[in-house]
């Protein structure tokens, strides 16, 4: 389920005309974190099996809502996971 999961986010980002390597870039600290969607799909991937299906249906509904954008989906995903992975170290 899960690496069918990721092939169906990846295959909306086909479907959109968008790279799985694109990336977004997050300053924190004067400290620039490239991440591209391609990591930010793997890493929500490899958690739970409902956290999977909350990502891939939030991603199939930030396509059909046409003023968000995947890329502001990826763009609030990808911080969250860098304020997830810098509190870690906190």
């Amino acid at each position: 389920m899960k690496n069918d999961l990721e092939q169906k986010c990846k295959q909306i980002l086909i479907d959109e005309g968008i790279a799985e390597t694109s990336t977004i870039d997050f300053e924190v600290n004067k400290k620039v974190h490239t991440l591209s969607f391609a990591y930010i799909i793997k890493t929500f991937m490899s958690a739970s099996e409902e956290s999977r299906l909350v990502f891939y249906n939030a991603l199939k509904k930030s396509v059909d809502a046409k003023d968000m954008g995947v890329d502001r989906f990826f763009e609030g995903m990808g911080q969250l996971l860098l304020m997830t992975h810098l509190s870690k170290k906190f």
